[in-house]
C-alpha cells in the first residue's frame, strides 16, 4: 500500500522515511506501543453537498481533518481500521460509507505528525503515520453521534 501510495506521490518520499524504516523493522508498525514511530488510521467524510466532515479532538483540543486513531488487534486491514474509528467517534456505521472511485481503498494521504509526551499515559514522544482513507457518505446515513470521551465537537 506504501508502494502504491509512493508511487502516485513520489516527492512524499523523504516524508515518509521513518514509516518505511519502521515497515522494514522486526516489530510491528500498527502497534501503539511502537516505538518512536507506528501508524495510525483515518477516514475522510465527504457528504452530498462536498462538505468533509471536521471533528475536535478532545486530547488535543484541534480541530481535525478526519475521525481515526490507533490500529487494533482486531483490524483486519488499515481500511477497517479508519471505518471502525469513523464509528466509534461519530456513530457512522461502514454501511453509510462509500469508497470513492478515485481512490478505491488506495489512501489519499499518509500524514505525517509528532505526538507529544503524555507521562499520564506513560507515553514517549513518538512520530504518528496516519494512512488516510476517503469516503463518501451515503444518502440515507444516520446523524452524528459524537463519542463523548474522544471528541467534543464537529464541523
Amino acid at each position: 500500500m506504501v508502494t502504491a501510495y509512493l508511487d502516485r506521490h513520489p516527492g512524499e518520499r523523504e516524508a515518509v522515511t521513518g514509516l518505511l524504516a519502521a515497515l522494514d523493522a522486526s516489530v510491528e508498525p500498527t502497534s501503539r506501543t511502537t516505538l518512536p514511530t507506528h501508524l495510525t488510521c483515518s477516514a475522510v467524510v465527504i457528504d452530498r453537498h462536498r462538505r468533509v466532515l471536521h471533528i475536535r479532538h478532545k486530547a488535543s483540543g484541534g480541530l481535525l481533518l478526519a475521525p481515526g486513531g490507533h490500529v487494533e488487534a482486531d483490524d483486519d486491514t488499515l481500511l477497517a481500521a479508519a471505518l471502525r474509528e469513523v464509528k466509534e467517534e461519530t456513530g457512522i456505521p461502514a454501511s453509510a460509507l462509500v469508497l470513492t472511485p478515485e481512490f478505491r481503498d488506495e489512501p489519499i494521504d499518509i500524514d505525517v505528525h509528532a505526538i507529544g509526551p503524555n507521562p499520564a499515559r506513560g507515553t514517549a514522544a513518538h512520530r504518528h503515520y496516519d494512512v488516510r482513507f476517503v469516503f463518501y457518505l451515503a444518502d440515507g446515513a444516520p446523524e452524528l453521534a459524537l463519542q463523548a470521551e474522544e471528541v467534543t465537537g464537529s464541523a
